[in-house]
């Protein structure tokens, strides 16, 4: 993992419905909704790698402190603008890199088909084939959910509201819409992110009194049915 990316930080909760609607009321009134969101959210959908041994998933679980994994990535069903990303996490800490992919790409790597990848002008897509080739990085399961997105310009502060979490089960075809998913928790989670210093009101408004950061992985929760 490169030490030298700009990481930021992150605190994740998992909570109840009843302390959602308290949060999304405090967050209107002090945060903005993010743009790209349609009447307050939208849909993602996630395709998350691993390799044989399920690298990504035991280190989750096992609570490494240095850790990393690749996804693919579109929102609110559309497949004209989807995103390879590499998260790593440091601990509490967490970057992201990213490059896009066309429709024709993303279905290629999800076919195998990785020939072209080592000659992308993207370094992000030039690892992934590394990790594919000689590491066994596969696609692994189908994560969607919806979220509800605000932010905060002081701190470059996001604040996300994630529940609906479902899971592909075996399927991997990422950008067929009729891929059955179903769902894989009833969990909503909270997740702050900032820079250097996340500013009072926004602190104010997602504290929780009965309520502890948590590791709550998408990823891994989508993982239970294999």
């Amino acid at each position: 993992m490169d030490l030298d990316l700009n990481f930021r930080h992150e605190i994740k909760h998992e909570i109840t419905y009843s302390d959602m609607i308290t949060i999304r009321q405090r967050l209107s009134a002090v945060a903005y909704l993010d743009p790209n969101a349609v009447d307050g959210k939208y849909a993602i959908r996630s395709l998350y790698f691993d390799n044989l041994s399920d690298k990504a998933l035991r280190e989750k679980i096992d609570g490494v402190n240095i850790r990393e994994k690749f996804r693919i990535r579109y929102y609110k069903g559309d497949t004209s603008d989807i995103h390879l990303e590499k998260k790593s996490k440091l601990n509490s800490l967490g970057n992201k890199q990213s490059a896009p992919l066309t429709e024709k790409q993303a279905q290629l790597i999800v076919d195998g088909n990785l020939d072209w990848m080592p000659h992308s002008l993207h370094p992000l897509i030039r690892e992934l084939y590394t990790k594919m080739t000689t590491e066994g990085l596969r696609p692994k399961t189908i994560v969607d959910y919806t979220r509800e997105p605000f932010v905060f310009p002081a701190g470059n502060v996001r604040v996300t509201i994630d529940y609906d979490i479902r899971t592909g089960l075996a399927c991997t075809d990422f950008l067929n819409k009729n891929c059955v998913t179903v769902p894989a928790s009833q969990a909503i989670i909270l997740e702050v992110k900032w820079d250097a210093f996340l500013p009072d009101i926004i602190r104010d408004a997602v504290s929780l009194e009965s309520r502890r950061e948590g590791a709550f992985s998408k990823y891994a929760t989508c993982r239970i049915y294999g």
